[in-house]
C-alpha cells in the first residue's frame, strides 16, 4: 500500500509553521519559522511579507525532510493564516509596503469617525466590527495620510494573497479572508463597491474571490524546486485561521465551540447563513458559500500572562508560573483583573480599553496576582461566550487549543467557569489541520469537511467540579458588573 500523506501550512501572525500528517489526522512532523516584528512609532505593528513568503519555501522544505517524504508521497498542501494583514504590490508584482497586520493600531481615529458615521450599517453589510485591525480602516488611514505606497498601488493584498500571486502568478483571495477585510458582503460573496468608493479602491486592485477548496497547480519552477515538491502538486487554498482552528478541531455542529487562547485569543462557531449581533460584540466570517464562523476575538491571552510575568520579574518558566496559581483559591481572594493591557476587541471593541486589577490589599501576593490574572483572561472569554449563545443558542460542547490548552490548571479553569466539558486534541496545530483537511476536500481524497470528526485524535475530556462552577458563576457576576462599569472610562 502506498503512503499518503498531506501538508497544512498556517501563515499565522508570530511564525509560519508546517505540519505533515497522516491522513487520520496524526502529526507525522513539523517545522515553525518565527516572524519578526517591526514597531516603527508606538501603535504600529509591521512585518515583512517578502521575509514570510521565503519562511514558508524553507518550512515546506523542511518539514518534508523531516518526515522523511518523498514528494510523490505528498497528497496536497492546504492553507491557513491570519485574517486582517495588508500590503501594497506594485504593478510588477513586488511589496512596496510592509504589511500591516492586526495588531496595528494606527487607524484608530479612522475607525473611530467611520463607527459614528455609520458603524451600524457597515457591520450589517459585512458582519466585521469598525476596530483598526481591519483592512477598511487601514486603507482609510492610507488615503487620508496620503501614504505613498498606497498612492504608487497596483493592487492590495493581505500576507497570504501574496504568498499565492509569488507562487502561482495569480490575485486570488477565499471568502474568509475577504470576509475579514470589511470590505466583502457575505451575502452576496462580493466586494461591497460603496465601502471601494469610501477608500477610493478599485475592485481589479483586490484579488478574486474563490471558494476554500479551490486547487492551484503549476507553482513556480524555482519556487517547486527550493521545497522539494513536484510543481504540478495541488495547492488548496483553505482559509483563515479561525475557520480551520474550528474545522481541526472538529467544532463543526450546532452547539460546538471552539476557543483558541495563545498570544491572542478567541471563541467561534459555526453557522449556516450570516448572523450579526444587535450589540455589535461578535464577528460574522464567511467561510464557504453558505456557511460562516461566529465569535469574537480577544487581544489579551497568553499576552496578558507574559505581562504579568515581566512586571512581577518572574524568572522561572510558565509551569512554574502557573503553578503560583495554584496556591490561592478560586477568586484570589477578592483580587479582580481586567485583561485589557493591548486594548481590546470582543467584547467591547475598543482599541483605547486598559487592563486594571480591583480590590488590591496588603495580603494579597505575587500568586493572587497570577491568578488574577489567569481568571481574567478565562472571565472575558465567558463574556464573548455569552455574546455567542444570544446569536447562536446555547454551548452544548467547548473544544479548545492552544498555547494555554497544555495548561491543566487552565484547563480545570475553563471547565469550571464555562461549567462545561472541555475537549482538547492531542494535536494542538488545528489550524494546519483544518488546512490539510480543507485540501484532501478539494482535491477528492475524502468527501465532505464533516468527515474530519472521525479523523482527530483528542484527550480525556476535563470535567467541571459542581461546587467550583457555582463559586465562579458568583464571581463572574462581579467580574461583569466591575467590566461593564469601567467601559465607560476608556476614551
Amino acid at each position: 500500500m502506498s503512503r499518503e500523506f498531506v501538508i497544512g501550512l498556517d501563515i499565522g501572525t508570530t511564525s509560519v509553521k508546517a505540519c505533515v500528517f497522516h491522513l487520520n489526522g496524526k502529526l507525522v512532523a513539523e517545522v515553525e519559522k518565527m516572524n519578526t516584528f517591526h514597531y516603527p512609532k508606538q501603535g504600529w505593528v509591521e512585518q515583512d511579507p517578502v521575509e514570510i513568503e521565503r519562511a514558508a519555501v524553507v518550512a515546506i522544505k523542511e518539514v518534508m525532510e523531516e518526515a522523511s517524504i518523498t514528494k510523490d508521497e505528498l497528497l496536497t498542501i492546504g492553507f491557513s493564516a491570519a485574517m486582517h494583514s495588508i500590503l501594497c504590490v506594485g504593478e510588477d508584482g513586488k511589496a512596496i509596503s510592509p504589511a500591516l497586520i492586526w495588531a496595528d493600531g494606527r487607524s484608530d481615529g479612522q475607525a473611530q469617525r467611520l463607527d459614528e458615521k455609520m458603524g451600524e450599517e457597515v457591520y450589517k453589510k459585512t458582519g466585521t466590527p469598525i476596530h483598526p485591525m481591519t483592512p477598511l480602516n487601514k486603507l482609510l488611514w492610507m488615503k487620508e495620510n496620503e501614504y505613498e505606497p498606497y498612492r504608487n498601488a497596483a493592487y492590495f493584498m493581505s500576507v497570504k494573497e501574496y504568498v499565492f500571486y509569488r507562487w502561482f502568478n495569480k490575485r486570488v483571495i477565499d471568502y474568509s479572508m475577504a470576509s475579514a477585510t470589511g470590505l466583502f458582503n457575505p451575502a452576496t460573496l462580493s466586494w461591497e463597491k460603496s465601502l471601494l468608493e469610501l477608500t477610493n479602491v478599485e475592485e481589479n486592485q483586490l484579488s478574486e474571490i474563490v471558494a476554500p477548496t479551490t486547487i492551484f497547480t503549476e507553482i513556480d519552477e524555482r519556487v517547486a524546486a527550493e521545497m522539494g515538491i513536484n510543481r504540478d502538486l495541488p495547492f488548496v487554498i483553505g482559509s483563515a485561521d479561525g475557520q480551520l482552528a474550528n474545522l481541526g478541531i472538529g467544532a463543526i455542529l450546532p452547539g460546538e465551540v471552539a476557543v483558541s487562547v495563545g498570544t491572542s485569543g478567541a471563541i467561534r462557531q459555526l453557522t449556516k447563513g450570516v448572523k450579526v449581533s444587535e450589540e455589535r460584540e461578535t464577528f460574522c466570517y464567511s467561510f464557504t458559500a453558505d456557511t460562516a464562523i461566529i465569535g469574537g476575538p480577544t487581544n489579551n491571552g497568553g499576552i496578558a500572562l507574559q505581562w504579568a510575568k515581566d512586571l512581577l520579574n518572574f524568572e522561572g518558566s510558565f509551569e512554574e508560573l502557573l503553578a503560583e496559581a495554584e496556591k490561592v483559591a478560586p477568586g484570589a481572594d477578592g483580587l479582580i483583573f481586567l485583561p485589557y493591557v493591548n486594548g481590546e476587541r470582543a467584547p467591547i471593541w475598543n482599541q483605547k480599553a486598559k487592563g486594571s486589577f480591583h480590590g488590591v490589599t496588603l495580603t494579597h501576593k505575587r500568586e493572587h496576582f497570577i491568578r488574577a490574572v489567569l481568571e481574567g483572561i478565562t472571565f472575558n472569554l465567558y463574556q464573548i461566550g455569552n455574546a455567542l449563545e444570544r446569536l447562536a443558542g446555547e454551548s452544548e460542547k467547548i473544544y479548545v487549543n492552544g498555547g494555554l490548552a497544555r495548561s491543566p490548571l487552565w484547563l480545570s479553569m475553563m471547565a469550571n467557569v464555562f461549567n462545561a466539558e472541555i475537549y482538547v486534541p492531542e494535536s494542538h496545530h488545528s489550524a494546519a489541520w483544518g488546512a490539510a483537511w480543507t485540501g484532501l476536500v478539494g482535491i477528492g481524497k475524502v468527501n465532505s469537511f464533516e468527515e474530519i470528526k472521525e479523523n482527530i485524535p483528542m484527550s480525556a475530556p476535563v470535567k467541571p467540579d459542581e461546587q467550583t462552577s457555582k463559586l465562579y458563576k458568583q464571581l463572574y457576576k462581579d467580574y461583569e458588573k466591575l467590566a461593564k462599569d469601567m467601559v465607560k472610562h476608556f476614551n
